[in-house]
């Protein structure tokens, strides 16, 4: 019988952000605009880290990675909902909402504990500069980015093995732009009650072991800064300070959505669009802007290939 009821429901229907036409219209212009500056932004960080040997370092290692799960964060659901926005059928397929589910939560805990790689890698840089070469080696990089993405995969898994076996024979409506895990699981026509103590002890877990360990490390790093003559720990305290706005701009409202379950459902929408979209638009110009190398290496890639064509 549960069977039956699960293949009773072969689709959701997202309800996106509004359901006014003129506001549609306009999210539709605005959110394309966002998604092409969220791929072009990512992708100069990734290639200019690639192409300038001066940036062959972990930080911009680690750096490239995170604008690559960025990149992926952003494109999981935003492409689907600029489209709903101009039609009129607002459906996403059984399988395309359980993908949307588990890109959401690989490529989140992954960039968490990629988040806390790269606090590892500024404490080593700032706290033990002197072994820094021996223990931040490209193997241990390797080894970090994968540790990232496996922890991504290990907590992706734990939410969707519960998830994809619950049956869903009545309501397919998502108060969401996307499969929210949350609302999605509200919809199964069975007692989710411990499901729901499991996603939010799951999220709890993969969330605030990084945010502690981050706030920390951080803290000691701050303090180590303080220690250091002002010409030698501007710079240190430049790049730190972008790491923690970045970190801050992206713990924040999943910490809000997945722990504080009481939140109304405008406040979860405008929380989710902030960490899906804003957030990788934010973190390129934030390394960017605020990063002399990245900078400097992004003018020397524009003059060799350009200038040079500007001749004729």
């Amino acid at each position: 019988m549960e069977k039956q009821n699960h293949s009773m429901v072969s689709e959701f229907i997202l309800l996106g952000l509004t359901e006014f036409r003129e506001l549609q219209v306009f999210l539709f212009l605005f959110f394309s605009f966002i998604y092409i500056a969220i791929v072009l932004g990512n992708l100069i960080i990734i290639f200019v880290v690639k192409l300038d040997p001066q940036l062959h370092s972990p930080m911009y290692f680690l750096l490239a990675n995170l604008s690559f799960i960025d990149m992926s964060l952003a494109s999981f659901a935003t492409p689907k909902m600029i489209c709903n926005l101009i039609s009129e059928y607002k459906a996403i397929s059984y399988e395309g909402c359980m993908a949307q589910m588990f890109f959401l939560h690989l490529l989140g805990g992954s960039e968490m504990m990629l988040l806390v790689a790269m606090a590892i890698d500024r404490y080593i840089a700032i706290c033990k500069p002197l072994h820094y070469n021996n223990l931040m080696s490209h193997r241990v990089c390797i080894g970090l980015a994968f540790l990232s993405w496996s922890t991504g995969f290990v907590h992706s898994m734990s939410q969707m093995v519960f998830t994809v076996t619950l049956p869903f024979c009545g309501p397919n409506v998502v108060e969401s732009f996307f499969c929210d895990l949350p609302q999605v699981i509200k919809l199964a026509c069975t007692d989710i009650y411990n499901l729901e103590l499991l996603v939010i002890a799951f999220s709890g877990i993969i969330s605030l072991f990084p945010c502690t360990f981050l706030f920390i490390s951080y803290s000691i790093i701050l303090i180590t800064i303080q220690h250091h003559s002002s010409n030698g720990s501007s710079k240190a305290l430049s790049i730190l300070s972008a790491h923690i706005t970045v970190v801050l701009l992206f713990f924040g409202p999943c910490i809000f959505i997945y722990i504080w379950p009481f939140s109304s459902v405008s406040i979860d929408k405008t929380l989710s669009v902030f960490y899906t979209i804003f957030t990788p638009l934010l973190n390129p110009i934030i390394y960017t802007f605020r990063n002399k190398d990245m900078k400097k290496a992004i003018r020397k890639i524009t003059t060799k290939h350009v200038s040079p064509r500007s001749t004729f």
